[in-house]
């Protein structure tokens, strides 16, 4: 399903389901140590994912540990991005020679919890969104929106080391055409962006599909000439 939001330089694993607990490093374990059962296996399970997409890139499997702001730490040479909900789990990875940062999100297709969208949005999208809902009223667009927010963080904070807060980053989504809801945004950064190289960027771009009762996004931040 995220495969196809990326290019093809992107590894992409996912996994459907909740299966038995996959096995952890040391140092992994210590970090889920006192953690819910439901915890651990979702922390498990996006590792294990991660490490069949290092094995894909010739990368051999190791520890994935949460650093600043919980954001995974990856093998040397390589970025990538996770996420996870009920049922659900992906890990995408890209040698860094290809991209600069990518960033993935993952949300069940349901409306969010009422005061949530007022919260993580600016007027101006709360504006568009009625409008797309309008046009196309089998997608949940502020979930969506909610995701999009995620996937341009994670792709922001590896260039920054900063926080990026719901309302400094205004995104825009357009639709594809056809019966599967599928399509691109565009996330306009409201505060400095990353330098990428030498070039200090402005915005991101991303994709995002609905399927199989899933909103997911993607983004990819390509290097600079």
């Amino acid at each position: 399903m995220i495969e196809e939001l990326l290019p093809a330089s992107v590894v992409v694993v996912e996994t459907y389901g909740d299966d038995e607990p996959a096995p952890l490093y040391p140092e992994e374990e210590a970090v889920v140590a006192r953690a819910i059962d439901k915890r651990r296996r979702e922390f498990a399970a996006v590792r294990a994912c991660a490490r069949r997409a290092m094995e894909k890139l010739g990368v051999p499997p190791q520890p994935v540990l949460p650093g600043e702001r919980g954001a995974p730490g990856w093998p040397a040479g390589l970025v990538g991005s996770m996420t996870h909900c009920d049922g659900y789990h992906a890990a995408a990875l890209v040698r860094a020679t290809d991209l600069a940062s990518i960033g993935i999100d993952a949300e069940p297709h349901h409306p969010l919890p009422e005061g949530v969208l007022a919260a993580a949005s600016l007027p101006a999208e709360r504006q568009r969104l009625r409008e797309l809902a309008a046009a196309r009223p089998d997608v949940h667009w502020d979930r969506l929106l909610f995701s999009a927010k995620e996937s341009v963080y994670k792709a922001w904070f590896p260039l920054t080391r900063q926080w990026l807060d719901f309302t400094e980053a205004d995104i825009e989504f357009s639709a594809d055409p056809g019966e599967r809801p599928g399509g691109g945004f565009r996330a306009e950064l409201l505060v400095p962006g990353p330098l990428v190289g030498t070039r200090r960027i402005g915005h991101f771009e991303g994709r995002w599909t609905v399927r199989r009762g899933l909103a997911a996004t993607a983004v990819a931040v390509p290097h600079q000439p």
